[in-house]
C-alpha cells in the first residue's frame, strides 16, 4: 500500500485507487493529479491500495479486497491483512474510492446510504447516477469506512476510465474543500437508485443483454439471454452493472429508482 499526501496536518479527506488490481484507472487518476498537484486548503491523502495485485494485473492475490473488510491483521490471506491496514489508514476520512466496470462507459457512484455528506458531494461529481447499496455491504469498504463514496469511472482498462478518474478526483477535492476550485455545476437532478437482487445467469456458451443500465425495463420484457434463452423481467426495474460478461453467474442487478439529488 502506497500513501502520498498533499498539504500539512492530519488529513480528513482521502482518495483510494487500486482496490482491485485489474482496475488501473484509479491509480492512473491519482498519478495524474499528483503529477500536476493542485494548491490545497486542507490536507488530503492518496492511497494506492493493492500494489501486489496491480503488479500482477489480477483482481486480487488471495481474496477480493472489497469483500475482506474490516480485515484481520493476523490473517493468512494477503488481502485480509491489507483490508485491516487500509481501514486504519482511512479511519475518520471522507473517502473517494475509484473503480471501473465491464458494464458502463460513464460514471456512477455507489454509497452505503444517502447521507447529508452524499447529498452535498455527489451532485458536484460527473456521475450519471447514485446507487444506494445498504443491505448488500458485507465485506465492502463501507463496512469499515462508512464515509466512502465509490465511483465507477468507465470501462475497465480503458484510457477514458483513467481520464474520468482524474477528473472526478479533482471534482471531489473541490467538493470537500481541499481545493478552492469552483464546484462542478449540475444542470439536472441526479437520480438515486436502491440496489436490489442479482439477475441470474445460467452457464452457457454465449450471452446477450438487451437493456441499458439505469433505463427502466418493463415487466415481461427480456433483459438478457443465455444461449438464446431469454431472462424475462418478473416486474419492472432499472438494471445496474448489467453486462454479458462482467460476472460469472449474474448478468447484473435490479434496482429501484428512489429519488433524485438536486
Amino acid at each position: 500500500m502506497r500513501v502520498e499526501q498533499l498539504g500539512k496536518g492530519e488529513p480528513e479527506v482521502a482518495v483510494v485507487g487500486g482496490i482491485h488490481g485489474d482496475e488501473p484507472c484509479g491509480p492512473a487518476g491519482i498519478e495524474a493529479v499528483l503529477a500536476d498537484p493542485p494548491a490545497v486548503s486542507r490536507p488530503v491523502k492518496f492511497v494506492i491500495a493493492n500494489e501486489r495485485a496491480l503488479a500482477a494485473g489480477t483482481r486480487y492475490v488471495d481474496t477480493d479486497l472489497n469483500r475482506a473488510f474490516p480485515g484481520n491483521p493476523d490473517a493468512d490471506a494477503y488481502e485480509e491483512r491489507l483490508a485491516a491496514d487500509l481501514a486504519a489508514e482511512l479511519d475518520g476520512c471522507t473517502t473517494l474510492a475509484l473503480h471501473s466496470t465491464q458494464s458502463y462507459s460513464g460514471l456512477f457512484a455507489l454509497v452505503d446510504d444517502v447521507t447529508p455528506l452524499v447529498r452535498e458531494i455527489c451532485p458536484q461529481l460527473s456521475v450519471d447516477a447514485v446507487v444506494r447499496t445498504a443491505g448488500a455491504n458485507e465485506g465492502r469498504i463501507f463496512s469499515a469506512v462508512p464515509s466512502t463514496i465509490e465511483v465507477e469511472c468507465g470501462y475497465q482498462g480503458s484510457p477514458a476510465a483513467a481520464e474520468n478518474a482524474a477528473r472526478v478526483v479533482r471534482e471531489f477535492l473541490a467538493a470537500t474543500g481541499v481545493t478552492d476550485a469552483e464546484p462542478r455545476a449540475r444542470t439536472e437532478p441526479l437520480p438515486v437508485f436502491q440496489l436490489g437482487e442479482p439477475i441470474p445467469k445460467d452457464a452457457a456458451e454465449s450471452y446477450e443483454v438487451f437493456a441499458r443500465n439505469f433505463e427502466r425495463v418493463p415487466e415481461g420484457e427480456a433483459v438478457a439471454a443465455a444461449d438464446g434463452r431469454p431472462v424475462i423481467a418478473d416486474e419492472a426495474f432499472h438494471p445496474v452493472l448489467l453486462s454479458p460478461e462482467g460476472y460469472e453467474d449474474v448478468f447484473g442487478y435490479t434496482a429501484e429508482k428512489i429519488g433524485v439529488l438536486d
